[in-house]
């Protein structure tokens, strides 16, 4: 049997091939702009800040307003705190240069989208108890006013609403304590130490140990919460 002859490309094969090869080099070409899209840029991070700064190098009141709203979130959201921990923010209310390029390069975010990409993350970094614990106690430094060793009561009780009052079931009665002690600042020891009883005092306050090294001021609130039960 004779061997088959090979057919001769016609024109039309040598344009479908020329087309199946431009083909492949905009698909290349397309595959690297959204590589290059999705990396983190820090020019366009830099620009993103510049968006809420201004011409300052901080993003002040009036610029995390609309910076909440880009990004669909309330500016008393906890996930505001999140944000701000991992920022490490210094000042509530304030964004600097250094600590939103630090902060978002860490979290290879340099555009509204892809920070509103990353908020169910920086939610669920409140479930993890190491991670929670450390939150907990930023949030005293950063909502502190710089010139004072103590939280001032109205913004202690917000702050505490934010972090234990989905979570922990006595701070609603804990609040009440609050607003009616004498009370007008908690400094640090007895922030860390409420966080410390949400955790390991039973609800009915039943394994609470008035001799241990309790601050006064919960030694007080289980007196308080057990005459309130007991009229």
């Amino acid at each position: 049997m004779p061997p088959r002859k090979k057919r001769r490309p016609t024109a039309g094969d040598d344009l479908s091939a020329k087309k199946s090869r431009q083909d492949n080099v905009y698909r290349k070409q397309e595959t690297l702009q959204i590589q290059e899209a999705e990396a983190f840029s820090s020019k366009r991070c830099l620009e993103w800040f510049y968006e809420y700064a201004g011409c300052d190098d901080v993003v002040g009141p009036e610029g995390m307003e609309k910076f909440c709203e880009d990004i669909g979130v309330e500016p008393e959201n906890v996930v505001m705190l999140v944000l701000a921990w991992k920022l490490d923010a210094q000042s509530m209310g304030y964004f600097t240069l250094q600590e939103w390029l630090k902060g978002m390069g860490s979290l290879q975010c340099d555009s509204t989208e892809k920070l509103r990409n990353s908020l169910d993350y920086l939610r669920s970094v409140l479930n993890d108890a190491t991670s929670f614990k450390l939150i907990y106690r930023y949030a005293f430094d950063f909502a502190r006013e710089k010139d004072q060793r103590s939280l001032d009561l109205n913004t202690a009780k917000c702050m505490l609403g934010l972090l234990l009052g989905k979570t922990w079931p006595l701070f609603p009665v804990f609040n009440q304590f609050l607003e009616q002690s004498k009370y007008k600042v908690i400094n640090k020891d007895q922030w860390c130490n409420v966080l410390e009883f949400s955790r390991t005092i039973n609800l009915d306050l039943s394994n609470y140990d008035e001799d241990g090294a309790w601050p006064v001021l919960l030694d007080e609130f289980v007196e308080w919460y057990k005459d309130r039960e007991m009229s």
